[in-house]
């Protein structure tokens, strides 16, 4: 009696990407990218403000600093200063509903 090899198909490969499905993520890596170098432009205009002014936008100096130091040269540093200024704006915005 003979046995014969056989081999069973179950679909573990993972299938690639059809070329739409690859550009889509390309573009939305440079995208991204663009958008991180773009912010982080902004926030050095940011820093030609004066220390008044950015205390208006509930920010200081040191958050400026600290937004562009801690995240790499591709991350978007714009999240630390939102998480900056809403830490800010929450101590003034109940200082104000006890008057």
């Amino acid at each position: 009696m003979r046995t014969t090899d056989q081999t069973l198909d179950l679909g573990l490969a993972t299938p690639s990407l059809s070329l739409t499905a690859r550009m889509m993520l390309a573009f939305r890596k440079v995208a991204f990218v663009w958008r991180a170098l773009r912010n982080r432009r902004e926030i050095n205009y940011l820093n030609e403000l004066d220390d008044s002014q950015l205390r208006d936008l509930g920010l200081t100096r040191q958050d400026l600093n600290a937004a562009l130091t801690t995240s790499t040269f591709f991350e978007d540093p714009s999240a630390h200063l939102t998480q900056s200024a809403r830490r800010c704006a929450r101590p003034s915005a109940f200082g104000s509903m006890r008057s």
